[in-house]
């Protein structure tokens, strides 16, 4: 079987193992510096947008404190305010003054990236952090690329994603606060939303999770008739669900009933 020659690379950044595979036959000499300043560029925007880092530039906003004028937190921070709107503030990035990303900022960091592979011309690649994933261009010539989607608490494989270039962001591994309580929602098991845009899909799966099965289906549905996000909800039961459009990537018969 023909395969792309290609390069990968897992580091740990942002507290997690990532990985960068490309698959596009480039020559040694340029896929190294290509992988070294994928790493080095997430490596930048944890140190720019973890809370929990002391002299983070999200950190030193939350305390009032003098931040670098940097482009790309103006914008981090005013899509945020756009996401929230769009899920009637499901989505939130301010909590009790406290300024945390962390819905929106994984899922935005590996979308950068992967149009920045597509201009040096990795065209080829998959990356992946956590439960998010972004794919490009083919994983074996003519091929797209299988990503399996696993329930995050139990291992069990709920759906296999072919696609040639899609974000798949999955909610669940890690606490995630209601904010209209305050408190972690503790009702679903994990929502997958698959999507052209990794950082807008993670988004909207963090706020589909916070709300809870019946609000999260209802918003799923309305997500999907009026744009190209797709769905699948898991319960804590293990009951899953999926918006119509979900199945066009998996092969699965399952719907939603809304």
């Amino acid at each position: 079987m023909t395969t792309f020659p290609g390069s990968a690379r897992v580091e740990m950044v942002m507290g997690m193992p990532v990985s960068v595979d490309i698959r596009t036959a480039l020559p040694e000499r340029e896929l190294t510096p290509v992988l070294d300043d994928a790493f080095a560029w997430l490596r930048w925007v944890d140190d720019t947008f973890n809370p929990a880092k002391e002299d983070s530039q999200v950190g030193r906003l939350s305390r009032g404190q003098t931040i670098r004028q940097i482009p790309e937190l103006i914008e981090v921070l005013h899509r945020c305010d756009e996401l929230s709107e769009a899920t009637n503030g499901w989505f939130e990035s301010r909590i009790n003054g406290v300024i945390d990303p962390s819905g929106y900022i994984k899922g935005w960091a590996l979308e950068r990236l992967s149009r920045a592979l597509c201009n040096a011309g990795a065209v080829d690649h998959r990356i992946s952090a956590g439960g998010d994933i972004r794919v490009r261009g083919s994983a074996m010539p003519g091929k797209p690329w299988r990503v399996t989607v696993r329930d995050p608490r139990t291992g069990v494989v709920r759906a296999v994603v072919h696609a040639h270039d899609m974000g798949i962001a999955t909610s669940g591994r890690r606490p995630i606060v209601n904010p209209r309580t305050g408190k972690v929602q503790v009702g679903l098991g994990s929502v997958t939303v698959v999507g052209p845009d990794l950082g807008v899909a993670d988004a909207y799966a963090t706020a589909l999770y916070a709300m809870g099965a019946v609000l999260a289906r209802r918003f799923a549905a309305d997500l999907a008739a009026s744009g190209p996000y797709e769905t699948m909800i898991v319960t804590r039961d293990g009951q899953e669900t999926t918006t119509p459009g979900f199945t066009r990537h998996t092969g699965a018969a399952t719907r939603l009933a809304v």
